[in-house]
Order: C-alpha cells, then structure tokens, then sequence
C-alpha cells in the first residue's frame, strides 16, 4: 500500500493536476476568505460559519481534480491489469490512492488554514470555534476524496469521472436547501438527515457533533468499500 501511496503522491507533481489544484485552492479560498472576513470588517463566528460553507462548494468543484484519474486513467493506459496483479490487496490499493489525494488535500488545506493567522491582527475571533470548523470541513472534504475515487473507478474517462463527481458532491451540499422548501414534514427530516451541510451546523456552534462525525466517516467509509467492490469485480472478469 506505501508504494501505491508514494507513486500516486509524486504523480500529482510530475503532472499539472496537483499544482493546479493546490493553486486554485489557495487562490479562491484566500479571496473568499478576505471578501468574507476582512473585507466585510466582520470576523465574527457567523462570517466565518458562512466562509466554510462557501468553501464546501470550492471542495465540490475542485477536490474531483484530486480522484478523477485515480483509476480512470489507469483503465486507459492499459495498466490497470498490472496494478492488479501486483502483490498489494485491492483494499491497500484504494487505500493507496485515497491517502494520496487525502494528503495533498490536507496539506494544501493546513496552507489555507493560515489565513486565520490575520483574523488575530485584526480582532479577537473564536479560536475554538475555527478549530471546530476547520475539523468539520476536513472531514467533509474526506468524504468528497472518497466519493470522487468511487466515480473514478466506473469509468476510464477522466472529463466523466470529475463531472460526475462535482455533480455528486453539489447535489450532497444542495440538498439542505431543497429540503427547506419542501412541505411534508417527513420528507423534509430524511433529507435533512443526508444534507452534509445540515450535520455541518453544530460545528459552526463550538459543538463537537459525534453523530456528524460518524456520519461523514461512514461517507467515506462506504465510498471506499464500494470502489473495493468495483475493482474486485474487474479484476476476476
């Protein structure tokens, strides 16, 4: 599995894709960061709320530029078939790649996370409840990787893999707004309990929400054992 891990985090730098990732990352999530708040001259918990639930939406867009040539690029190349027969478990091999992108992220994400550094310039915010927000996002954005390496393995086209995974994980963050106009009281509970934003709330209030937290590890969790599935099937067809 470290090998997988090794090849697939120099891979990222011996192509565009992880300097334009990590670019565009830092780019939009520092202009939103100063727009929501600096510019607003409101670093308060509530601004601060609001730029993490932007940045889920940077995440949805971006992260799939991490997962979508995971296994879809390996299907084209031809060399799917000898990463298969290779003396790693396909478990170790997802779990090769998905640690990858994860670390690329979250170091990417650490880089970020020094923006708050100014808020301390500029005021006193909630040291907590930023520690609760970064911590809630990262996880959502581990689930996304998750997902993202799930869609890449159905299909041998990068441009798919990534479309389907921005579509995926936006309809996951635009589900709490559909459930709010939705009448029926049931309908609205089912998918507010799916709605990755709603379970996100307690974070933005200092709480440390384990029903939020086991929820988007099991995200994670079930995207992984499906891609297992996946490739386990093609590996004895």
């Amino acid at each position: 599995m470290f090998a997988i891990y090794t090849r697939e985090l120099k891979s990222y730098f011996l192509t565009p894709i992880g300097y334009t990732f990590c670019g565009m990352f830092l780019v939009v999530s520092g202009l939103l960061f100063a727009y929501n708040t600096l510019l607003l001259a409101t670093p308060s918990t509530d601004s601060i709320g609001e730029y993490f639930i932007y940045l889920m939406f940077v995440f949805a867009i971006l992260l799939p530029l991490l997962t979508m040539k995971l296994f879809s690029e390996e299907r084209k190349a031809r060399t799917e078939q000898i990463l298969l027969t290779s003396p790693v478990s396909i478990f170790g091999i997802v779990m090769g790649k998905y640690l990858a992108a994860l670390t690329v992220f979250a170091a990417t994400f650490v880089a970020n996370a020094f923006n708050f550094v100014l808020l301390f310039n500029y005021g006193a915010p909630n040291a907590s409840s930023i520690l609760m927000n970064i911590f809630g996002v990262f996880l959502i954005g581990a689930a996304f990787i998750a997902v993202g390496i799930l869609l890449s393995s159905i299909t041998e086209n990068q441009l798919i893999a990534a479309i389907s995974a921005i579509v995926v994980n936006a309809a996951m963050l635009l589900i709490s707004f559909v459930a709010g106009n939705i009448e029926s009281t049931f309908w609205r509970t089912v998918l507010k309990w799916f709605s990755v934003i709603d379970r996100f709330v307690p974070f933005t209030n200092q709480m440390l929400d384990i029903s939020a937290i086991i929820y988007y590890i099991s995200l994670a969790a079930i995207a992984i054992f499906l891609t297992t599935r996946v490739i386990e099937k093609r590996r004895w067809s």
